[in-house]
């Protein structure tokens, strides 16, 4: 995805990359800092980028489009969430028309609703209620990502996480890679009484063979063991209780972020809803719920620890690798947009699948 939120150019460097901020307290705390949850969720190296869209979309038309009327917003560019929705940068169909990407990789967690994917490298897709999409961009990949309001007869929901995961340097060039984790092969683990963990990335330590995601993509950061990548999201029932493993190697960083419910305490500190925490170290960290159900995501990583250039769509480790990235785009358009809109969709009917580069489909077991 590409919005309103990821323009601007920004040059980083430096081993870890944290996020930087006030009130950090005594180093002997388990929470360095918190943080409050904006549109663009403060983030540490080889995270880039968060964003957690949750729209109340109404009824679909034959299009597949919001039956209710769109001239108060402003089309092509609609972040508003007037009425609980937005359109982003769709004008029919909400979602993110075609955009070109290089040098990073999206995770795509889509919790409810439906994304409809096309991109240049001839690879479609209908994934979510529950469903991850992993695109390796390397090299260079335009994608769309639509959101169509299949139901005619009741509301739309929608609720999805994005997350930029960088690429080190000698694979900012690699393939482009397009994975689907369908809901089924990603583990749901109860390691507690009303306690549970999606592993998305990053198996879970204790819980055995059922504690492992499926493999990600070959040129990730996440596919070496030593990277300790992890995207777990926890729910936790009023007053359960959980340890929340330490990590396994020197350097390893973590963010927490409360996204719903109420609070939790995070060995000792309380976090509310709406709330991230970064923790101090790597150590094991007691959650303790509060009286209502809570939810957070995890993301968890060693460093990459090289300069970051970012430009927009565009994550590589100098300004003139940023420049000749755009003038790639304005010159091959990363292959070329084969579809015949800016943002396709699928028929209304069709149930949840992918059809790779090499015309290979499949679908979930639970296809719907």
């Amino acid at each position: 995805m590409s919005d309103q939120r990821t323009r601007g150019t920004e040059t980083t460097s430096g081993p870890e990359g944290a996020h930087q901020g006030a009130g950090i307290p005594p180093a002997a705390a388990a929470v360095a800092e918190t943080f409050p949850l904006g549109l663009h969720w403060p983030t540490v190296d080889p995270f880039l980028f968060v964003a957690h869209h949750r729209d109340d979309y109404p009824a679909g038309t034959e299009e597949m489009s919001p039956a209710e009327p769109l001239g108060a917003r402003q089309i092509g560019s609609d972040f508003s969430g007037l009425n609980g929705w937005s359109m982003y940068h769709g004008d029919r169909v909400p979602g993110f028309p075609s955009h070109p990407h290089r040098g990073f990789e999206t995770i795509t967690y889509v919790r409810q609703g439906l994304v409809d994917h096309s991109d240049s490298l001839g690879a479609t897709a209908r994934f979510g209620r529950g469903d991850t999409q992993w695109l390796t961009t390397g090299a260079g990949v335009v994608h769309s990502e639509m959101f169509p309001l299949v139901n005619r007869d009741r509301r739309n929901p929608t609720e999805l996480f994005q997350i930029w995961l960088n690429l080190p340097a000698q694979s900012k060039f690699a393939n482009p890679y397009f994975t689907m984790f369908w809901a089924d092969s990603i583990p749901r683990i109860r390691p507690g009484s009303g306690v549970s963990v999606t592993v998305i990335a990053g198996s879970l330590p204790g819980a055995g063979t059922e504690g492992v995601p499926p493999t990600p993509p070959p040129d990730s950061w996440a596919s070496r063991d030593e990277a300790e990548i992890a995207v777990w999201h926890v729910v936790m029932e009023g007053g359960s209780r959980w340890e929340l493993p330490g990590v396994t190697r020197a350097g390893t960083r973590r963010m927490l972020y409360v996204f719903d419910g109420g609070s939790i305490e995070v060995s000792g500190t309380e976090v509310r809803a709406g709330t991230g925490a970064h923790p101090a170290d790597g150590r094991a960290l007691e959650l303790v719920a509060g009286p209502g159900r809570v939810e957070l995501l995890l993301l968890q990583g060693r460093p990459i620890g090289e300069p970051v250039a970012r430009y927009g769509p565009f994550v590589m480790n100098t300004r003139s690798e940023i420049m000749d990235a755009m003038e790639d785009y304005q010159r091959t358009q990363f292959g070329g947009w084969p579809w015949g809109s800016a943002g396709p969709v699928h028929p209304v009917d069709r149930g949840r699948f992918a059809i790779h580069p090499d015309g290979r489909e499949e679908t979930p077991a639970d296809r719907d």
